[in-house]
């Protein structure tokens, strides 16, 4: 089927409307990074401002437990290490961000 050349010319022009707002363009990006923001971003940066107080706590007789699961007493802090005594004279060195959670005093004992 054949159409007069007009109609063509007709269809490809553009509509003389208004151009869309870049506002509402962007308005969904906007919202999608807000609540990324809130629900991923902003929780995690809290999580890791708790940890690095807690790392930046830990002394001497702190009872802990580490990422790998170990728990023990701290026996020495260092700058970026600690010793950690996890039986009777069986003491490991560990880095300090590789301490998960301070148990309270007397844990260990009762476990």
């Amino acid at each position: 089927m054949t159409f007069p050349m007009s109609f063509v010319i007709a269809q490809a022009a553009p509509a003389g409307g208004q151009a869309p707002n870049p506002l509402m363009t962007f308005l969904p990006l906007i919202v999608l990074f807000g609540v990324f923001y809130f629900l991923m971003i902003r929780p995690q940066m809290k999580r890791q401002k708790e940890h690095r107080n807690m790392v930046s706590a830990l002394s001497k007789g702190d009872e802990v437990v580490t990422n790998g699961g170990i728990a023990g007493r701290v026996e020495e802090v260092g700058e970026s290490f600690i010793t950690v005594e996890i039986a009777p004279n069986v003491k490991i060195k560990l880095q300090k961000g590789a301490v998960q959670q301070v148990l309270p005093k007397g844990s260990l004992k009762s476990s």
